[in-house]
């Protein structure tokens, strides 16, 4: 799970644009189910629930997404042995104020460099 996994986060900003969004979406869903398994998350919800939770509730249960996901990250950094940056607060105000490709190019900068490492799960 090394370098297949790893995304360029530009052209992950620029299909999400390309497609209106739809990209954006499979992306949601795929780095959900991946940040799951680095975590080792085998009871939380999948990244097909989390989109459809974000659909149902007009985004909101999106903002709570970007910020658990930011605490996740957290963990992940700190076990394979990165620099730990909280990016809960900013990921929230971002997709708040409808910034989400900051935050795409911000998260999945960060697990490129998990991936970068050769971390497969914990």
């Amino acid at each position: 799970m090394t370098s297949e996994k790893m995304k360029s986060p530009a052209l992950v900003i620029i299909l999400s644009l390309i497609t209106c969004g739809i990209y954006y979406m499979y992306w949601l869903v795929v780095t959900h189910n991946d940040i799951r398994e680095l975590i080792g998350d085998e009871e939380g919800f999948s990244g097909g629930m989390v989109l459809l939770l974000t659909i149902v509730t007009c985004g909101i249960y999106g903002y709570y997404w970007w910020y658990v996901t930011a605490k996740k990250m957290n963990v992940i950094n700190e076990k394979a042995g990165l620099p730990v940056n909280d990016n809960a607060v900013l990921y929230l105000v971002l997709a708040i104020f409808r910034l989400e490709i900051v935050n795409i190019a911000i998260l999945q900068s960060e697990l490129n460099k998990v991936w970068s490492k050769g971390i497969a799960e914990f």
